[in-house]
């Protein structure tokens, strides 16, 4: 590792002030401190969120969960209002990595960083929830914007994630198995403006699937999507999988979710 400045700051007026001046704001530090060693990233300045009160924990806010951005993913996994009202957000989260990658890891680090094969950002997306930063509420539709982009500017700091709740929900993974990541992943969710299908893994940064959605919107089953087709042509094809292969995954686990939403 190479020397860096260290900050860790107890009042978010504080971390902006940090960020603001060419910080880097620090989160889980899963992705950032391996970047870090690699020389991928190389911040003068390190800008530690862990001591700010007011950035973890998890409420029921009328029809909404909100996390907040430093909620570890363990934390969300047990939280009872999340179990209770979208278990299929607790069950992607206890299912993220390993046991110290889920100690450690944030909400907040994960969607800000938005990895293609994080299994975050199909959660939000297909919930229609709504990220919150210390500028401004920014929809998920428009938040996600590609491989390792999102609508974030400069300094701008994710402070928590609103999750409306939804009638049904599940998130389906097959794991690419060495690193727990997604090889593809399916959240599906079935809401009152109809039905909501994400896609992680399977392409440059996760979408939605306007085909998958139709279909479980006139009839929320497995068996709706069995013949929606899946186009495979701007899918990711490496040593793990083919294009082919991944849009096959895409229609199995999208009915994998349906059945785990149903119940």
């Amino acid at each position: 590792m190479y020397a860096f400045n260290y900050e860790r700051p107890t009042a978010l007026a504080d971390a902006q002030k940090l960020a603001q001046a060419g910080g880097q704001v620090l989160a889980g530090g899963q992705t950032m401190i391996a970047a870090m060693k690699q020389r991928l990233q190389q911040p003068e300045t390190l800008v530690d969120l862990a001591a700010i009160s007011g950035l973890a924990g998890v409420k029921k806010d009328g029809n909404n969960i909100v996390i907040g951005a430093m909620t570890r993913h363990q934390d969300v996994a047990d939280n009872a209002d999340v179990q209770k009202n979208i278990p299929g957000l607790a069950a992607l989260a206890n299912n993220i990595g390993d046991k110290q990658v889920r100690s450690m890891g944030t909400i907040g680090g994960s969607v800000a960083n938005n990895d293609p094969a994080a299994c975050y950002p199909s959660a939000l997306l297909a919930l229609g929830a709504t990220v919150n930063t210390d500028k401004r509420s920014i929809k998920a539709d428009d938040f996600f914007q590609g491989l390792y982009t999102t609508a974030l500017e400069a300094g701008e700091i994710i402070t928590s994630v609103s999750f409306p709740i939804p009638t049904k929900a599940a998130y389906a993974k097959f794991n690419q198995p060495a690193s727990r990541f997604a090889l593809v992943g399916v959240f599906v969710a079935q809401t009152a403006g109809g039905a909501r299908v994400a896609i992680t893994g399977a392409g440059n940064g996760v979408f939605r699937h306007a085909g998958m959605e139709a279909a479980l919107t006139k009839s929320f089953t497995p068996e709706a999507v069995a013949g929606v087709a899946v186009d495979s042509t701007d899918l990711n094809a490496d040593l793990h999988a083919s294009k082919a292969y991944r849009a096959h995954l895409i229609t199995v686990q999208t009915q994998r979710a349906v059945k785990q939403a149903n119940g």
